[in-house]
């Protein structure tokens, strides 16, 4: 700016230098880092081809030599896993499903000990419930998917009895039972479990750990003829009752043959009784080609039991059937004469009650 005449002269800083003008300033050189000359060649030299080839060979094998390594080890273990085909008892998978199955089946006949054997009898016999053993039950009736019904809605299921004594076992019921999803599979597991399975349980008998196997036979096959199994357990008895109404009924009734001759009241009469699920006596002698008598009585309240006659073993041909009632109560058997022999008497409800009769 210039000064204004009538104002005083402005004040002005000195100019560095003493008035002179600034050179400007030449910028300081820096050292800076700079590549190697070779690393601005972008020829290729035959040394660089050389090893670059070189390189690439190496990295190819490393390559195939990995993928043929993984590939080996995904044969050997399918294999390993699935078996070897036409090599028996070669696949792991299998074999640890068998073992899963043997360890629910074991866990399955513990639980059932301790919950079922009360009243379903320690072999599945039967008692105050229904017989579980039975060969036409397992094959037909007792599927998993009904016994997993009856464990989680209880004994109603069965009979439509709401005051049944089976109570409601699974956590999923209303109300919920003791047992959770993993107990009842193994409950089931055990029930249908075929006698190839082996396992070891305590002997609710001996109280020793033995070597046990499953019910079911899985070569069993429904004899020609045979009527269904019962959707409730007590019109099996019922039926039974019906097929023998009384004890004194003549031998084609009561499943003899009807060549047999009727009988009549004053030959032998043996004395047999039923308690705790189990024959009093094993061994009974009668006299052959005469007829004889089998006063039996059942001490078992509120459980069912007959006696039945066989040839030879339990599950001989049956040449006598006693009519089924429930205990308390006495009837007499008259049975036909029979030839000399061993034969085996049995309960039909509880297959584990059996004696021999010797016949001479």
């Amino acid at each position: 700016m210039t000064d204004q005449p009538g104002t005083p002269p402005e004040e002005r800083l000195p100019v560095p230098g003493g008035g002179s003008e600034v050179a400007p300033r030449e910028p300081a050189e820096v050292d800076r880092f700079t590549a190697h000359p070779s690393a601005h060649r972008v020829e290729l030299s035959p040394e660089r081809a050389a090893k670059i080839v070189a390189q690439s060979a190496s990295a190819r094998w490393v390559a195939f030599l990995a993928v043929t390594i993984v590939a080996l080890f995904v044969i050997v273990y399918y294999f390993y896993d699935l078996g070897v085909p036409g090599v028996a008892n070669s696949s792991r998978l299998a074999d640890e499903v068998a073992a899963q199955q043997v360890t629910a089946v074991t866990q399955g006949y513990a639980l059932f000990e301790a919950n079922c054997a009360r009243c379903h009898g320690a072999q599945g016999q039967g008692g105050i419930g229904p017989t579980l053993n039975d060969q036409a039950k397992l094959l037909t009736h007792l599927t998993p998917g009904y016994l997993m019904s009856v464990l989680t809605v209880g004994g109603r299921y069965v009979c439509g009895d709401a005051n049944s004594l089976m109570p409601i076992w699974s956590d999923q019921g209303n109300p919920p039972g003791p047992l959770n999803y993993r107990n009842i599979q193994e409950l089931i597991a055990f029930i249908t479990a075929p006698n190839t399975t082996q396992f070891q349980g305590v002997d609710p008998t001996t109280g020793q750990t033995v070597t046990l196997s499953g019910w079911r036979d899985p070569t069993y096959v429904l004899p020609a003829g045979a009527t269904p199994v019962p959707a409730c357990w007590k019109d099996a008895f019922s039926s039974a009752a019906s097929a023998a109404p009384s004890a004194a009924a003549s031998p084609a009734a009561s499943g003899t043959p009807s060549a047999a001759p009727s009988v009549g009241t004053g030959g032998t009469v043996l004395q047999l009784a039923a308690a705790n699920i189990a024959y009093d006596q094993t061994d009974l002698t009668a006299p052959a080609n005469t007829p004889f008598q089998i006063a039996f009585t059942n001490n078992d309240a509120g459980i069912p039991h007959n006696v039945s006659i066989h040839e030879g073993s339990p599950t001989g041909t049956e040449v006598f059937k006693g009519a089924i009632f429930t205990g308390v109560a006495t009837q007499t058997y008259d049975v036909p004469a029979l030839p000399a022999g061993t034969y085996s008497f049995v309960c039909s409800v509880h297959p584990n009650m059996v004696g021999t009769l010797t016949v001479k």
